[in-house]
């Protein structure tokens, strides 16, 4: 037939595009033979109606010891400093406000002792055995390891390698690091009015190190992503939702703390005023209150779920009931919110913000499974997203638990152990968010059915 083509032409013609296709730009002024940092391209595996992205998989070289053994010098330094460093210029300021001889190797010394206790190593005072660790500076010293450990794996060319025996080295070196100044640190401060066990020392510093600077190169390798797929989805949902039902039980115990100094404003007023100091020392007083709040979050938190917090031998803090008779409160302005008398009226409404905690934990779980993609709403499995709530209850009462203990602590001879009961914390922290975490899921359910018919319309 006139104007169609033949056969040979259309070979042709297929023979000249594919070899467009397969035709290669070559540098040849790049040496031939893989670079020192190898990357391979990987099809990712994706969920079901998308194209496959295509992953880069970088080949680890073996460790450098002399670059590794360098950055974790420097950057166990700085995180150790940096976590030193404000108590020690909250120490020579108080000093200076109470007209005092500033004392330089006192000052040090005294930065590195509230540095070893907010790692929970005990100190040996004039007043008795303390361990309360305050989690403000915890907190400090717990987030400069994991930027240790974030700043050590880039240094090291790992970032992205999503290789766990990386994660494993970086760990173990920042942890040994750590755990040569927590030692030094304690043979220093072993002197005088504070007593330091050096050994424990050192074995608080190896293990925050290695958990949190281990954390920290978890994250930078990306090696988080290969631990989560050996993980099943159900167990993920469960471990996500119920750290986020214990981040908002603490916060809500939190914002009760804040509500009631507020409403004791007078009485803080009149325990700062009861230093004799000038601005700068009620400031220095003002700080120390802060560095314990962590705690008094998780010690509300804890009398919000009911098992409340001891004071001492022969105090008790409840909601039902409160004995702070025979208990001599620490001259702080925090402290000016202990409460006076057991709960009533009105007021027993914050007894619910634990359940209102994992309801809203369990509505976060679910409108993250009913997130379009490609503009479509997922199918939901309701047994699996059911089941992943009530999972997350024990997560939220374990990690509760551990806060409840790392929160408590002795507060001198006079004042005694202070802060709730871990395991019943736990027990209680289990039971009403694995409650508000079901109700919160189900009560989604009614929004998923409505935005199905919407889309399908």
């Amino acid at each position: 037939m006139a104007g169609t083509p033949d056969e040979e032409t259309l070979a042709a013609a297929e023979a000249k595009h594919l070899s467009l296709r397969e035709t290669v730009a070559f540098d040849l002024h790049e040496p031939a033979g893989p670079s020192d940092t190898d990357e391979t391209r990987v099809p990712r595996q994706t969920a079901r109606g998308r194209a496959p992205a295509m992953a880069t998989t970088r080949r680890v070289r073996p460790l450098p010891w002399p670059r590794a053994i360098a950055a974790t010098v420097v950057n166990a330094l700085l995180a150790a400093l940096t976590a030193v460093l404000p108590v020690t210029l909250l120490t020579a300021g108080a000093l200076l406000a109470a007209d005092q001889p500033v004392s330089t190797s006192a000052s040090v010394r005294v930065g590195l002792a509230g540095w070893l206790l907010s790692l929970g190593v005990p100190l040996r005072t004039d007043l008795g055995t303390l361990t309360l660790a305050p989690l403000a500076l915890g907190a400090l010293a717990c987030w400069r390891l994991f930027r240790a450990g974030v700043h050590t794996t880039r240094a090291l060319g790992a970032r992205g390698s999503r290789d766990l025996r990386r994660v494993g080295q970086i760990g173990l070196l920042l942890g040994t690091a750590y755990a040569l100044l927590t030692g030094l640190s304690g043979w220093f401060v072993d002197a005088g009015a504070i007593g330091v066990a050096p050994p424990r020392a050192a074995l608080h510093g190896l293990v925050s190190g290695v958990i949190f600077a281990g954390l920290g190169a978890l994250r930078a390798t990306g090696a988080i992503a290969v631990v989560a797929r050996r993980v099943p989805k159900v167990i993920r949902d469960a471990t996500r939702t119920g750290g986020v039902a214990a981040l908002l039980v603490i916060g809500a115990g939190a914002g009760v703390t804040g509500v009631a100094v507020a409403l004791h404003g007078g009485d803080a007023n009149a325990i700062l005023a009861g230093y004799r100091t000038d601005v700068a020392g009620q400031a220095g007083v003002t700080l120390v209150s802060l560095a314990l709040a962590p705690n008094m979050a998780v010690w509300a938190a804890a009398y919000l779920l009911g098992p409340g917090f001891a004071f001492g031998p022969a105090g008790v803090v409840r909601a039902s009931f409160v004995g702070l008779d025979d208990v001599r409160l620490p001259a702080l302005p925090a402290f000016a919110a202990m409460p006076e008398n057991a709960l009533g009226g009105l007021a027993n409404v914050v007894l619910g913000l634990p359940l209102l905690a994992g309801i809203a934990a369990g509505w976060l779980l679910t409108r993250r499974r009913l997130r379009p993609r490609d503009g479509v709403i997922p199918e939901v499995r309701w047994g699996h997203l059911l089941t992943g709530s009530i999972l997350a209850g024990p997560v939220a009462g374990l990690v509760l638990g551990l806060a409840a203990a790392i929160a408590s602590g002795r507060l001198t001879t006079a004042v005694g152990q202070v802060g709730p009961a871990p395991l019943s914390v736990a027990l209680m922290g289990a039971g009403v968010t694995a409650l508000g975490c079901l109700i919160g899921a189900l009560g989604t359910r009614p929004l998923y059915e409505a935005r199905r018919r919407t889309t399908a319309e």
